[in-house]
């Protein structure tokens, strides 16, 4: 598929994809890839084909060999090609097929969505399977080997409140699916779990740390300024009630009474550092009353989750095509805004992209999240 300089390659196959047969790229009619940060991602293909044609059956047979118990769904993977530089979109596996059959003269429609490789960590339950003496990270680390196939890389930030049981006294054992015990461990210590594709086409960086939100942002996003401007659209919300400063209870060991603690985290977290001048008020308290059956290393982390979700108070709603804008807008990164104000000008979080292609056009409608309102640096990166 071809637009103006940017072409997209599609590989399907078990495990190790290879490039579609000419039939299924000729009756490509769209494609939408949705990447967000604490969510899977998620792609969705659409195909034009007439009672006669080959594609009606090409999915359904594939699919129909690649389920059932052990078995793994058709991988799909997406490249896009901008100005000649290839940069993989997508990397999951096929989850749903769906046909609509035309009329009238009118092609049908055939619909394939999918997920990332989250989805193939979630299909066995492993439940009882023990980690004696290992610490969180090396046991997302060796979950995660098992997928080495796919292309897996582990990229695992070590706790900032390690607490590694002794034997002797508790051996943690797996809950769940490999994605649903690796999600419970990050949601405990106040981390995040996701996939990501690349650096290169058939590798996945598999993220297990606490949302960053520093790096080198990318180009900047421009409002109403003449011919610089290269978005279409946005809006501004902020929500000043959003701040939470949450309350955990320790348990004293001897005297069985519980003590309460505030977290003051939105203040203390190196890797989340303010976006703008005026942070967020803490206007709710939030008192974590369980978190007294833990421990102190537990209970901390716990709190440090709570407050790293109440952060965001200033989010954007907006969308760009992609050949104006010059390069391909990523989630979970930092970037630019300009032209929007005192208030709103600055660095963002970018939550989430759509990417949506179709024959001549390559657009994305996205969502920004920061801490605050009134950029901290006076420029930002064009």
């Amino acid at each position: 598929m071809l637009a103006k300089g940017i072409q997209l390659t599609l590989l399907i196959g078990p495990i190790v994809p290879i490039p579609a047969p000419r039939v299924v790229i000729d009756a490509l009619e769209s494609v939408e890839v949705t990447t967000a940060a604490g969510t899977a991602s998620g792609f969705q293909l659409k195909f034009q084909f007439s009672a006669k044609s080959e594609l009606n059956t090409i999915f359904l047979i594939a699919g129909a060999q690649n389920t059932g118990p052990g078995k793994i769904p058709l991988r799909v993977m997406l490249i896009v090609t901008l100005n000649g530089t290839p940069q993989p979109l997508f990397d999951g596996v096929m989850t749903n097929v769906q046909v609509q059959p035309g009329g009238q003269g009118a092609p049908g429609t055939l619909t394939v969505t999918g997920e990332d490789l989250t989805k193939v960590m979630d299909m066995i339950d492993w439940s009882g399977v023990p980690f004696p003496a290992m610490p969180i990270e090396a046991r997302v680390a060796l979950l995660c080997a098992k997928y080495a196939p796919f292309g897996l890389i582990p990229l695992v930030i070590p706790v900032l409140f390690p607490d590694i049981p002794i034997p002797v006294d508790k051996i943690p054992a797996q809950q769940g699916t490999d994605l649903q015990y690796i999600r419970k461990l990050a949601g405990d210590v106040g981390y995040v779990f996701y996939i990501e594709p690349g650096p290169v086409a058939g590798t996945n960086i598999a993220y297990f740390g606490p949302e960053i939100k520093v790096g080198v942002p990318q180009p900047a996003l421009n409002l109403d300024m003449d011919a610089l401007t290269n978005v279409e659209s946005m809006s501004f919300k902020f929500d000043p009630t959003a701040g939470k400063l949450p309350i955990v209870f320790i348990q004293n060991q001897l005297t069985r009474i519980p003590i309460p603690i505030p977290i003051p985290i939105p203040k203390l977290n190196p890797l989340q550092p303010p976006l703008g001048v005026l942070s967020a008020p803490l206007a709710n308290i939030e008192v974590l009353k369980y978190t007294a059956k833990l421990n102190p290393m537990q209970a901390i982390s716990e709190g440090l989750a709570v407050a790293n979700q109440s952060q965001d108070t200033v989010s954007a709603n907006g969308s760009l095509d992609v050949l104006r804008y010059g390069r391909v807008l990523k989630a979970r990164g930092l970037v630019g805004v300009r032209g929007a104000g005192l208030a709103y000008d600055g660095l963002y979080f970018v939550q989430s992209v759509t990417s949506t292609l179709k024959r001549g056009e390559f657009k994305q409608s996205f969502t920004l999240t920061r801490n605050g309102l009134i950029s901290i640096t006076p420029r930002v990166p064009i």
